[in-house]
């Protein structure tokens, strides 16, 4: 069952933006770190941004930092990816993440266990 759902992707000139939502869906996901990762076509799935539950940490994969800014709203249970700048590597299906797994640095090794989203399309033109 899903309980994790994404929003928010879209087809877009390089240089513009998007922001992606997701959404907790069945539960909620108090003190779990929350974050994105994203895979394009013939690629392993890679981590782009997390958050701890306070807000007061994030995470950030080099390829995106300084473009995207991720934040959460826990009163509504979503977390927010901000995309500025965008670049056609982009290009990806971007999947929501729920775990209480710490991130490290500039990566995220989630548990087995891990909830995900159903991915939402993101297409950078050029």
């Amino acid at each position: 069952q899903v309980q994790l759902v994404e929003s928010g992707g879209g087809l877009v000139q390089a240089g513009g933006s998007l922001r992606l939502s997701c959404a907790a869906s069945g539960r909620t996901f108090s003190g779990y770190v929350m974050g994105w990762f994203r895979q394009a076509p013939g690629k392993e799935r890679a981590f782009v941004a997390a958050i701890s539950w306070s807000g007061g940490s994030t995470y950030y994969a080099d390829s995106v930092k300084g473009r995207f800014t991720i934040s959460r709203d826990n009163a509504k249970n979503t977390v927010l990816l901000q995309m500025n700048s965008l670049k056609p590597e982009d290009t990806a299906v971007y999947y929501c993440a729920a775990d209480l797994a710490p991130p490290n640095g500039n990566s995220w090794r989630v548990h087995e266990n891990a909830r995900w989203g159903q991915g939402t399309q993101v297409t950078v033109s050029s």
